[in-house]
């Protein structure tokens, strides 16, 4: 499996519309699916954060609701030992930019004392046309990051869709991460969880990032969760339960020609295209691009 996207030309012209979960519902779905995530709630009022601060009772981790990778790095997570500091974080953080985008809310969450960060995953391999399981022991860091460092660090599972993902493959694969005893057990059920609500949920991608062994035992730390746009029509409760405008990242334009039932995505350039399928479509893309023209 290749971690590493070749992108065809034309996908520089297009404006991709994406279901775009955030870290807090990537949890919510995760807690659906019994998967233990850290106790803890979105806000976008600095008081409410003080508010759950105090619920929680001890030091807490004020995280930045984005939809772009690096918050860390950039800022937009940060820890807060008293209910004062976490209201005085989510002040500085709500309104303002972390890597060019506007913060809108931030999660709350209660900070955990970790032990070991681990990595888990399922994603679409292209190549073999089928889910592939991923998992490491060298948590907390990008994937494609750890694959270029210490590729060898890195369980893969090209997943049979036949025969599934069963029960000794998942504590195979924890096992081999130094999972052992009721760690294994809990981490292996974990495993068949997030791969369960990757197939039935129609996820290109979806990882805990880190799972933390804890003094409580494992917890998705940190969550990701990318849908397959063209599955949007089987999952219309997303829509419902976290708003259109929330998950999907659409124009004024995009947002009536959606309600009309057309295809519609609006760019930048000034050379309209009328496409009869997507194929045919990407590649007058592509020959207007050659020419010079801007789409």
């Amino acid at each position: 499996m290749h971690l590493k996207k070749v992108v065809p030309s034309h996908i520089g012209l297009k404006r991709v519309v994406k279901l775009r979960l955030l870290e807090w519902e990537a949890k919510e779905i995760f807690r659906d699916y019994g998967i233990p995530i850290p106790k803890g709630r979105i806000t976008s009022d600095p008081m409410e954060a003080r508010e759950i601060a105090e619920e929680i009772g001890g030091p807490v981790v004020v995280k930045a609701q984005i939809p772009v990778g690096g918050r860390g790095k950039a800022g937009g997570v940060r820890f807060a030992e008293t209910a004062e500091e976490a209201y005085e974080v989510a002040k500085a953080l709500i309104g303002g930019e972390v890597r060019g985008v506007k913060v809108e809310r931030v999660l709350v969450e209660e900070k955990m004392d970790i032990q070991r960060e681990l990595y888990l995953g399922v994603v679409i391999d292209r190549g073999s046309r089928s889910y592939t399981v991923l998992a490491t022991s060298e948590g907390g860091m990008e994937i494609e990051e750890v694959a270029a460092r210490t590729p060898e660090k890195i369980i893969r599972m090209t997943i049979d869709p036949v025969e599934g993902f069963r029960v000794h493959h998942a504590r195979w694969m924890v096992k081999q991460i130094g999972l052992i005893g009721r760690d294994l057990l809990r981490g292996s059920d974990i495993l068949l969880r997030l791969y369960r609500l990757a197939v039935e949920m129609d996820a290109e991608l979806t990882e805990i990032n880190p799972l933390a062994l804890t003094s409580r035992g494992l917890i998705a730390v940190d969550a990701r969760l990318n849908i397959d746009d063209n599955a949007l029509f089987r999952h219309q409760t997303l829509l419902e339960r976290f708003g259109e405008s929330e998950l999907l990242d659409l124009t004024e334009r995009e947002r009536e020609a959606r309600k009309l039932g057309l295809t519609y995505v609006e760019l930048d350039g000034d050379i309209g295209i009328i496409g009869n399928g997507a194929g045919l479509t990407m590649a007058t893309l592509d020959t207007v691009q050659l020419y010079g023209g801007k789409p």
